[in-house]
């Protein structure tokens, strides 16, 4: 199991949509969280109502900050944000330069939430694939399972 942090400034679009996104694809086979360097109070509405439409319920997401305790949980960091986003020195740092949904019509928002569903569904591949390489494969290269 890898443990994957989202981060961006607030805490309360991208690395939201992100996580929950991230939730859904992998059933538990991983986990995830989310934090902002300087968190919102809440999330934003319109990431609610995007997500909603997928059949993801966002709206008890509370914005956390970007701490040692998190960053220590941490396998893989995931920075969702453009130019602003923190970095976190000594983890697997992966930058996805996404624009802020924050003001934006619901239909740009969908539009960067489609976009994180597929970089989502890459990562989840990857970390899925690692896991069953590490895991051990059979002569059939498909993952071996213990009876």
């Amino acid at each position: 199991m890898t443990n994957v942090l989202f981060v961006c400034v607030a805490n309360s679009g991208r690395s939201v949509m992100a996580e929950r996104l991230f939730r859904r694809a992998v059933d538990g086979r991983h986990d995830a969280r989310s934090a902002g360097s300087a968190p919102a109070t809440a999330v934003h509405p319109v990431v609610v109502e995007a997500l909603q439409e997928l059949g993801i319920d966002a709206s008890d997401h509370v914005p956390h900050v970007l701490d040692d305790e998190r960053i220590g949980w941490a396998d893989v960091v995931v920075a969702t944000c453009d130019d602003a986003c923190p970095v976190v020195p000594g983890k697997r740092y992966i930058g996805w330069n996404l624009p802020d949904p924050k003001g934006r019509p619901l239909d740009e928002v969908r539009a960067i939430r489609d976009d994180l569903a597929e970089r989502v569904a890459a990562l989840v591949a990857e970390l899925d694939q690692a896991a069953g390489a590490s895991a051990g494969t059979g002569s059939s290269g498909r993952t071996s399972i213990a009876p």
